[in-house]
């Protein structure tokens, strides 16, 4: 079972890594909080540990993130804040249980294994477009069956389609939402990265509607 750790402190991070390999677990580790999140958006975790005060970006922000990005990954917060309210916003980035530091480390894997258990019972989290395939928890790809390995870049661009639920989405859409609205890029950066995409989840099409945008065909 493979977890990501998202602590700054050195020694708490090394503590960490140490004590969840002792207990099964695969580790990664991290220092910041941008960091962490690309990593647990391109990672396929089983589980976050998450610091809540992280240089760069705290934990409220890597946890509403990831959940405005549809990962569904459980997440557990160390935090040395205890007050009802800051549990209650915790909970409301996002979070799915918290523990207050120090906590030992045979009651932290038992948490995630209780998180884990309980992000098995839940519905998939699969999208499903003809014969595409598509995890918005792993962002695992497959078409009639068979993987596809997509770029970074690729997966956002199909994801942001996903996500639109049959809607059409314009090219100054994609360009901004996936390239990012002060990028600079180029409008033709869409057209080349669609093209690509088209190719990998032949025969699923992406459908160009006149005057509208983009979209993922039938369900």
């Amino acid at each position: 079972m493979r977890v990501l750790v998202i602590e700054d402190d050195e020694a708490i991070r090394s503590v960490l890594e140490r004590g969840l390999r002792a207990e099964g677990f695969e580790v990664d580790t991290c220092a910041d909080g941008a960091e962490g999140l690309w990593r647990a958006i391109d990672g396929g975790y089983a589980a976050i540990v998450l610091d809540l005060l992280l240089p760069g970006m705290n934990g409220y922000t890597v946890c509403a993130r990831l959940r405005a990005e549809g990962i569904t990954t459980p997440v557990l917060v160390l935090t040395a804040k205890s007050g009802e309210l800051d549990q209650i916003d915790l909970l409301d980035s996002g979070a799915d249980d918290f523990l207050t530091k120090p906590a030992s480390i045979a009651l932290i894997a038992a948490r995630i294994r209780v998180l884990v258990r309980r992000a098995a019972a839940l519905p998939s989290n699969e999208i499903e477009r003809g014969d595409l395939r598509y995890d918005l928890g792993t962002r695992a790809c497959a078409v009639a069956g068979t993987d596809v390995v997509l770029t970074a870049r690729e997966d956002q661009l199909l994801r942001r389609l996903l996500l639109a639920n049959g809607a059409c989405v314009s090219r100054q859409e994609l360009l901004d939402d996936v390239w990012g609205a002060n990028s600079g890029s180029d409008a033709t950066n869409v057209d080349i990265y669609l093209r690509r995409l088209r190719e990998k989840l032949a025969p699923v099409a992406i459908e160009n509607v006149r005057g509208l945008g983009y979209r993922i065909g039938a369900r």
